[in-house]
């Protein structure tokens, strides 16, 4: 079965950079035709897809986050990571990562950790 795992701090001060990471198991991230996505949840902004990296390695980024994300993977570890740069108190929600056949559809999903952005 497949698993997702976030794992990071949860606690980032302000223009810091956030990193986290997203371990898989029960399927290589290298394979499959499938995309592993970040997706943010917050009171505020609801539930926001922020990027995904395809099995190719292909990376694609929500607009309004672009400047300020990174998405990359280790094959080895078969883990893919998210960095956010720069990041404010609007940045604190809960962090998932999901995988689906296509940037918009999730099979499945991490059970997501809480990042708080605060001094």
């Amino acid at each position: 079965q497949v698993q997702l795992q976030e794992s990071g701090p949860g606690l980032v001060k302000p223009s810091q950079t956030l990193s986290l990471a997203c371990t898989v198991s029960g399927s290589s991230i290298a394979s499959g035709y499938y995309h592993y996505s970040w997706i943010r949840q917050s009171p505020e902004k609801g539930l926001e897809w922020m990027g995904a990296i395809s099995y190719g390695g292909v990376t694609y980024y929500s607009p309004s986050l672009k400047s300020r994300t990174t998405i990359s993977r280790d094959t080895f570890k078969n883990q893919f990571t998210l960095q956010l740069e720069s990041v404010t108190p609007e940045d604190t929600a809960v962090y998932y990562c999901a995988r689906g056949e296509s940037i918009w559809t999730y099979e499945f999903w991490g059970q997501g950790i809480q990042v708080t952005v605060s001094s």
